[in-house]
């Protein structure tokens, strides 16, 4: 029994300063995301990006898609890419071994035609099947291989792309059109400069045409509405921080440049992990500093990929489930890297901040609430202590939501609808009553499954985009 309350009494002090810490960590996140967003909506305007165009300063990109079974939302996604504001683009489609109608979606729409192709295979892959061209669209391009995975793919697509610059994309996504224009320039800006993640935002409930969001407005589901809170402050307020202090780990495979020679360069994605975009950016990062190269991987804010998010408890547990197990490679993989001085910010703060808070954070949490009912029996809680301490976190994790929130509704002007702003606001005083300690559940479950799941997606139901003609009803 004296062992037990050792113990006990050692886990409270141990989550007290851990807890302690982390906030500290957040607040130095949100005072540099903040003033980098804010620095942002000041000074970028839409002459700046006209004056790129008069001048004629671009980098040619290609856009990499890799679809697997994505039928319900395949063809307003490749409209979207094909209607951006670009000088010169390719748009590379990688059919991953669909199991559904994708392809035959693609060759309707599209007008493709199977022709020969001959291209350099840089990057190995599952074998290609077929390539074709859109008779309507010179610069589109669709290539069909053996399913390999969405890593096999982005290495397929790599394969055939042209351009200096690939963007990572996914096929349930669609792009602003001026998302390439907007995060090409810091290329232009600074060479040294290898990726740029933009802002990722939930397309559910906004209003598309043409394969254009034309107004984003809340989707009508509990889940879709809670992740347009997270959303908004694990970039505004977690990449945007990252970014400002020269660390940032993590670009999103939903929406990345990057400089093909540099991808090249190290070997492109890994397909033993289902953490590949954040994998690339970390060994970017890694061999360039053991390389003595000075370089820079950024996040901006405006450059806005719009994805369809998880509607229903089970797609969305699995979706999170992926996301942890991927971090957990990708710290395995990299291991050497961490508390490293050799690899400055990244190896003594970057990569042990990820697996103290973000691996570890959910094993640390869930124990403490499976904890609390035998401190109770065994008179080791202090009630008092206890609430406050529940009620300031809470209450911290509440501003910080409220904050990004702002930034998303007010700042950034995402959200026109006064309704809609005052809903956010609202639901981010629920986020942490059970739905945030749910995801740390299964967060916590996926750290015991790494090894057993290792490189399992699982299936992710969609949607797909509303009818035009239901968007216009609900308008009227």
């Amino acid at each position: 029994m004296e062992a037990l309350g050792w113990f006990l009494f050692a886990y409270q002090v141990f989550v007290l300063y851990y807890f302690a810490v982390l906030n500290f960590l957040y607040t130095t996140f949100t005072f540099f995301g903040l003033n980098m967003v804010a620095r942002y909506a000041r000074e970028l305007s839409e002459l700046s990006l006209k004056d790129l165009l008069e001048r004629e300063a671009y980098l040619p990109v290609s856009i990499l898609v890799p679809t697997y079974n994505e039928e319900k939302t395949i063809a307003a996604s490749v409209r979207s890419f094909l209607a951006l504001r670009y000088p010169e683009f390719e748009v590379i489609v990688v059919a991953d071994g669909p199991k559904d109608r994708t392809l035959e979606v693609l060759k309707e729409a599209f007008a493709l035609v199977e022709v020969d192709w001959v291209y350099r295979r840089a990057l190995p892959t599952k074998p290609i099947r077929a390539v074709y061209r859109s008779l309507a669209h010179p610069n589109l391009l669709v290539v069909d291989k053996e399913n390999g995975g969405k890593a096999d793919a982005l290495n397929a697509g790599l394969n055939f792309a042209r351009y200096p610059l690939f963007c990572a994309v996914d096929a349930d996504s669609l792009l602003d059109p001026e998302a390439l224009l907007r995060a090409s320039r810091l290329f232009l800006e600074d060479e040294r400069v290898l990726a740029v993640g933009g802002t990722i935002r939930p397309l559910n409930g906004a209003r598309v045409r043409g394969g254009v969001v034309e107004e984003l407005r809340l989707p009508r589901g509990f889940l879709e509405k809670m992740q347009i809170i997270e959303y908004a402050r694990a970039f505004f307020l977690g990449r945007a921080g990252w970014s400002a202090m020269d660390a940032l780990l993590i670009i999103s495979g939903a929406f990345g440049i990057f400089r093909r020679e540099e991808a090249l360069r190290v070997g492109g994605y890994r397909t033993d992990t289902v953490g590949e975009d954040m994998e690339l950016v970390v060994r970017l990062h890694r061999k360039a500093r053991e390389a003595g190269r000075d370089y820079r991987i950024l996040y901006t804010p405006d450059p806005i990929c719009y994805t369809e998010v998880p509607s229903d408890w089970a797609t969305l547990r699995r979706q999170r489930n992926r996301w942890h197990r991927g971090l957990w490679e990708v710290l395995l993989a990299h291991r050497a890297m961490l508390f490293n001085p050799r690899y400055g910010r990244l190896g003594l703060v970057a990569l042990p901040y990820f697996l103290l808070f973000e691996a570890l954070g959910p094993v640390v949490e869930v124990l403490g609430y499976a904890l609390l009912p035998v401190y109770a029996l065994l008179g080791f809680l202090n009630p008092p202590f206890a609430l406050l301490f529940l009620l300031l976190a809470l209450a911290y994790g509440v501003l910080l939501s409220q904050l990004s929130v702002g930034v998303e509704a007010l700042l950034l002007k995402r959200y026109p609808r006064l309704k809609d702003r005052l809903a956010l606001l609202l639901l981010s005083l629920l986020e942490g009553l059970g739905y945030r300690q749910l995801l740390a559940l299964e967060r916590f479950l996926a750290t015991f499954q790494v090894l057993r799941k290792r490189g399992e997606w699982g299936e992710m139901r969609r949607k797909g985009l509303e009818a035009p003609e239901a968007q216009e009803h609900e308008k009227a």
